[in-house]
């Protein structure tokens, strides 16, 4: 038991009930490690966790006999990697939270794989930290990947970093080494928003200036790596200034009662403090903060009245004035306003196996609040080797882009760099309620005058009227693509009952499909309505006596050359003449037509399914690529 918890021992021994007090107001402080594979990552934490007293017997033991580094009775890395295919990897795979506490602080880690293909669980683990470690290894100096993990860290506003230049047993503690890697480091400082970067020489496997300095540097005169996570500064972290309170719920157990509870995102709020409720722009004034303490089904809850309280304690809000707010409203001081809009430019980080899909529209969840929105422009996305952007239209597993929104309703938010509760959201697929996406939102700097902020917030849908439901998720619902079946040939040839044996074959194959009847429509009426129906996502079968070429031609262009299928039933004239006397069309027979079919050769079920393999080819019924 290292002398950080010597006293915390003695706590639990003598006085469990003062150690449980003490640890419940001891400072909390998040980390983050990252770094490439091999870098020593897990092994960092594995010390930490080892040398200050916070790994249980049985799992020291447990690990002592999984080890197997030659030399070495401990290999700290498997106290983090938890999962057995890191283990038989050497990876890390999944986040790793891991906890531990000294004299000063209480810890939570989370070990964060380096890999690209894991970045969405990097920025899940690193998204709350107040610190972030990136690991170099001594002998590689830094490569691209240390460019990457500090820009993913500086983008997710993480305030304080910590470089470890791991393994400096192997470069004998070279001096030297060190600070070549900490002045190429500094040469791209000036691309990240740290508010400070620290460096630090260690070795994890040795324990070389993990918890306490160590005299194989004696060159270097910084803290340890505890004891800067000990005495960092991280007040400062939390925005006090502005204050912001999503509101969870209206509590009103009776009549003499009313008041909104919530976590307070930033900022201070005291009685007699006048705030205003968004969307309404109403004002009234801070009557009472209470908070709740305690546990009703134990008997003990308690409310506590408070002068002031600041984030990110969460309290109930009374007002000397009966003003309408509700769940997804916000409370703010009537001089100290978010930026209330509907469209906004947001860093996103895509998460999902499914790409991101332009023409279809996702749920924001920001604060307490559920908006629906659409996807204006996708500016650009990050390499992830070299950081350069590069031109795209959509985000994939893992990539990280500049993307503008428009919403239903308007947010009230602020750049993620000043908050990184109302500067922050999540993307959500209505469809599955899959989560795809984590953003950041990046608000042009500027005050936002009370008339245009109480504009945005009266104003309708900043959506433009076009479906909300896009070809995909209709593809994906359905199983199949929109798509037209248009059949044409002289009356007599067999058009419409090879159109409806058609559409009978494909509702018995499980597929949705339709027959357009052209009774008491002209020929644009028809187009209109097979495009109508292959928008929908059906498959749509017309045999509308179409005689001439340009007909046909402004078919294929009103519904898309990709989405028709043009079918010439070449039943020889003579007997079409022999069935439809009567008829005698100014016929122009198709030049371009993607498959030709003769009723009088060929029997009808064979017709049929001539056309559903031409429509199988179409990829009518392929499941797209995501």
């Amino acid at each position: 038991m290292s002398a950080h918890s010597i006293s915390d021992a003695a706590l639990i021994k003598d006085n469990i009930l003062g150690y449980l007090d003490k640890y419940e107001h001891k400072e909390l402080l998040r980390f983050v490690a990252v770094g490439s594979v091999d870098d020593g990552k897990s092994t960092l934490i594995g010390r930490l966790l080892h040398d200050t007293g916070m790994v249980y017997e049985d799992q020291l033991a447990a690990v002592k006999k999984a080890s197997s580094i030659e030399g070495e009775e401990i290999d700290f890395s498997l106290l983090t990697d938890g999962l057995a295919a890191e283990r038989e990897q050497g990876i890390t795979i999944d986040v790793a939270y891991r906890y531990f506490s000294t004299d000063r602080r209480k810890f939570i880690i989370a070990d964060t794989p380096g890999h690209v293909q894991y970045t969405r669980n990097m920025v899940t683990g690193a998204s709350t930290a107040n610190v972030g470690i990136i690991l170099i290894d001594a002998r590689l100096g830094v490569l691209p990947q240390s460019r990457r993990h500090a820009y993913i860290a500086s983008l997710l506003g993480i305030p304080h970093l910590m470089v470890c230049v791991n393994k400096m047993d192997l470069v004998d503690y070279s001096e030297e080494v060190y600070t070549k890697i900490e002045s190429d480091f500094r040469s791209f400082e000036g691309e990240l928003g740290f508010d400070d970067i620290t460096f630090f020489p260690v070795s994890a496997l040795k324990g070389v200036n993990v918890v306490t300095n160590s005299e194989k540097t004696p060159w270097y005169t910084g803290p340890s790596v505890l004891k800067y996570l000990e005495v960092v500064e991280i007040s400062d972290d939390l925005n006090l200034e502005d204050f912001r309170f999503p509101v969870q719920s209206t509590l009103r157990p009776n009549l003499d009662y009313r008041g909104f509870t919530g976590q307070i995102a930033s900022g201070t709020v005291k009685i007699g403090d006048t705030i205003m409720a968004l969307p309404s722009g109403k004002q009234s004034t801070v009557t009472a903060i209470d908070e709740s303490t305690g546990n009703v089904s134990r008997g003990d809850f308690s409310v506590t009245s408070l002068e002031a309280a600041s984030t990110p304690r969460s309290v109930t809000l009374c007002l000397a004035d009966e003003i309408d707010v509700s769940r997804g409203d916000m409370m703010v001081l009537a001089d100290n306003r978010p930026t209330v809009s509907r469209t906004f430019d947001a860093h996103l980080v895509w998460m999902s196996e499914e790409e991101l899909d332009r023409e279809k529209s996702y749920l924001i969840k920001h604060t307490t609040q559920t908006v629906r929105c659409q996807v204006g422009e996708v500016h650009w996305k990050k390499d992830m080797e070299d950081l350069t952007d590069i031109d795209t239209d959509t985000l994939g597993l893992n990539d990280i882009g500049r993307v503008t929104f428009t919403c239903t309703r308007a947010l009230y938010a602020d750049s993620y760099r000043d908050n990184r509760t109302t500067g922050a959201f999540i993307l959500i697929d209505s469809a599955t309620n899959n989560t795809v996406a984590s953003g950041m939102i990046d608000l042009k700097r500027g005050s936002q005058d009370l008339d245009a902020l109480l504009r945005e917030t009266r104003a309708g849908s900043g959506l433009r009227p076009k479906s909300q439901v896009s070809p995909r998720e209709r593809h994906d619902r359905m199983g199949q693509t929109g798509a037209t079946i248009w059949l044409t040939g002289l009356p007599g040839s067999g058009r419409w009952a090879l159109a409806y044996a058609l559409e009978r074959r494909l509702f018995d194959d499980g597929h949705t499909a339709t027959v357009v009847d052209p009774r008491y429509e002209d020929l644009r009426g028809i187009i209109s309505a097979c495009k109508a129906a292959t928008d929908a996502g059906l498959t749509t079968i017309c045999a509308y006596p179409s005689y001439h070429r340009s007909d046909r031609d402004r078919l294929r262009q009103r519904i898309g050359e990709d989405r028709t299928l043009q079918v010439f039933v070449n039943t020889d004239p003579a007997l079409c003449r022999e069935r439809r006397p009567d008829a005698n069309p100014d016929f122009e027979p198709p030049q371009n037509a993607d498959i030709e079919v003769a009723l009088d050769k060929m029997r009808l079920d064979k017709a049929v399914d001539v056309v559903i393999e031409a429509l199988a080819k179409l990829g009518q019924f392929r499941r797209p690529q995501a």
